[in-house]
């Protein structure tokens, strides 16, 4: 993840790797337990939609009905994903501008950097407990870290992050960076 990367490249990259997650996540796991707690890896999946919808709410953008969750949850988020990626190749939607809870941004921000955070850590989550490729690129790992750094105990907000998780300090570098967002391996 380069500075030069535009958020729409940014976005697709990521996407890309949680695509390629989701659709390996087969079709009898789906409701296997995450490692959010209480939730599914469906319920991972709900998750990301619905924090993409609400992304775009503050600027009154929508991403139109498509297929749920519940009835097929690589479809839904496809059709997610699709419709966010037009959104953010176009610059004159990508670059509405809001009150935010940090002052005033723009969704290409708002989506540079939480939303960021969002997929990468989310891919993770539904690639841990499946049993799949969970690692994440040291360039993603450089961004997390930033961003937990610049958002300090912001972090820990209600619906961001629980608590930080304990972890030998032998560990890698993804446990350590997972273990900061609650996380455990």
């Amino acid at each position: 993840m380069t500075s030069e990367e535009s958020t729409a490249d940014r976005y697709r990259r990521l996407a890309a790797t949680l695509t390629m997650r989701i659709d390996a996540v087969p079709s009898d796991r789906w409701d296997i337990a995450s490692t959010c707690d209480g939730w599914s890896l469906r319920d991972v999946v709900r998750h990301i939609l619905d924090t993409q919808r609400g992304a775009l709410a503050p600027v009154g953008l929508t991403i139109p009905d498509g297929p749920t969750v519940d009835e097929d949850p690589v479809a839904a988020w496809a059709h997610t994903r699709d419709a966010m990626q037009d959104i953010l190749d176009d610059p004159a939607r990508a670059n509405l501008e809001y009150d935010g809870h940090f002052g005033r941004t723009d969704l290409a921000s708002s989506i540079r950097s939480f939303y960021s955070l969002d997929l990468i850590v989310h891919a993770w989550d539904i690639a841990h407990p499946a049993g799949l490729d969970d690692t994440i690129a040291d360039d993603d790992l450089d961004f997390v870290e930033a961003f937990i750094a610049e958002m300090g105990d912001n972090i820990r907000m209600d619906g961001v992050c629980g608590p930080a998780a304990e972890v030998p300090a032998d560990a890698d570098r993804q446990t350590k960076v997972l273990a900061q967002l609650g996380r455990t391996v």
